[in-house]
């Protein structure tokens, strides 16, 4: 499911396999899995967004699991539709679950640490392959903002993710690439559908709130 599975592939882009580290602070990096697991769930056909709100589809549950529990989340409590009370809300707790996401599919790896008596939980690639995968993915989402092919509907989303979350450098850190990939990025999203489109100017709102806001 790799490309459906935004958050996955957005977890990657933000993950430094150097520290096993976030390269983004908290908050932004919350809000722009929730932005991912909105999107999945536009992708699978469950949701739409118009104007900042968010209208139920179809009920059929997805067949992954967290993009499942998301919609049961917004099945719930349907009776709020604000894109950005549910950015705030998954944004909580969207990184936990990506990363049980990713252990799940065995690319993240559970490690304990511990030290002065005090425990401290990593998660780092489970192998080598893993690891190759997750540095793979800001790669091959590189080397197709450069091509001269459209972006597929996935890849663009997640790009503008990538945009809107400061993470363009992780991607594009080549300088030869960066205007004409900069430039590929913005071609792409847009030409999202408008219901990617309004999520991902939501997205781009909450994380500049965020930067705003006092720490």
């Amino acid at each position: 499911m790799w490309g459906v599975l935004l958050a996955d592939d957005f977890y990657c882009v933000a993950y430094d396999d150097r520290t096993g580290r976030s390269r983004l602070h908290p908050r932004v990096l919350g809000f722009g899995l929730a932005g991912a697991l909105l999107g999945e769930l536009v992708l699978f056909g469950r949701v739409t967004i118009d104007c900042g709100i968010l209208t139920i589809i179809d009920r059929r549950p997805p067949s992954d699991p967290l993009a499942h529990a998301t919609l049961a989340h917004v099945t719930t409590y349907v009776q709020h539709r604000d894109v950005r009370t549910w950015l705030a809300f998954l944004a909580r707790t969207a990184p936990d679950a990506v990363v049980r996401r990713l252990v799940t599919g065995r690319v993240l790896g559970r490690e304990e640490h511990r030290r002065l008596g005090l425990r401290r939980v990593s998660y780092l690639p489970a192998d080598v392959n893993a690891k190759n995968a997750m540095a793979w993915r800001p790669v091959r989402l590189a080397g197709r903002l450069k091509s001269p092919e459209r972006l597929d509907v996935p890849d663009a989303m997640l790009a503008g993710l990538v945009g809107v979350t400061g993470l363009t450098g992780v991607v594009l850190w080549q300088p030869e690439l960066r205007n004409a990939g900069t430039t590929a990025l913005s071609k792409a999203v847009a030409g999202l559908p408008p219901p990617l489109h309004n999520l991902l100017a939501h997205v781009e709102a909450a994380v500049g709130d965020t930067v705003l806001a006092p720490h």
